[in-house]
């Protein structure tokens, strides 16, 4: 598989031997990573920094001193942030319900140590297409929501009767304004959100 442009793999493990490895590993593989030696650390990294940019995923230890990998992986499930995230933990063969369950509960997957390396790093490239993914989903939403904020009040009445189906004549009647008016606020809707048939409008609403 061929890596993901301008991803971050993040380690968290309480281990240096593992971090090392798993770093090494990456790098042969042309992929970027950081470590943390701890979950406290990496809650520290995601507090301080805006959501994910780029493409990323998280190896996460499931077992280790202090905070846990499950109790941190249940705060990012809880701030919504495993879907631009995925997480793959690194478990031991007593821990494999457990991580079964976080897989249920929207994990990526979980690999049980010692892991093969190349199924690892298979997962791992998965993982960052599925960031990549919904990292670029994020933006049209964004793109989306930013024209709909240009919007007047008027032209947002317009546009929720047109993507309804409704012929102009009864936009004009339902509104108490001209169809000429209606035509042109249909028209600067149109420019606005950049499309050219209430279809496509329609269609570019769903993203929202």
């Amino acid at each position: 598989m061929e890596p993901v442009p301008n991803a971050t793999v993040y380690i968290v493990d309480d281990d240096a031997d593992v971090r090392e490895a798993l770093a090494w590993l990456l790098r042969s593989r042309r992929l970027l990573s950081e470590c943390y030696d701890s979950a406290e650390a990496f809650e520290a990294m995601l507090q301080a920094q805006p959501a994910p940019r780029h493409p990323c995923c998280l190896l996460l230890d499931m077992r280790m001193g202090g905070m846990s990998g499950l109790s941190l992986f249940n705060l990012m499930l809880e701030r919504g942030q495993i879907a631009a995230m995925p997480v793959i933990f690194l478990t031991g063969h007593a821990d494999v319900p457990t991580a079964v369950d976080t897989v249920k509960r929207g994990a990526f997957d979980f690999c049980e140590k010692p892991f093969s390396d190349n199924a690892l790093v298979d997962r791992i490239v998965q993982a960052l297409q599925n960031s990549e993914e919904h990292l670029a989903q994020s933006r049209v939403r964004d793109a989306v929501l930013e024209r709909l904020h240009e919007l007047t009040e008027r032209e947002r009445d317009v546009m929720r009767l047109v993507v309804e189906g409704i012929p102009n004549k009864l936009i004009a009647d339902q509104l108490d304004i001209s169809v000429r008016t209606v035509e042109v606020h249909r028209a600067r809707v149109f420019d606005k959100m950049q499309v050219k048939s209430a279809v496509e409008l329609a269609n570019l609403l769903r993203v929202s």
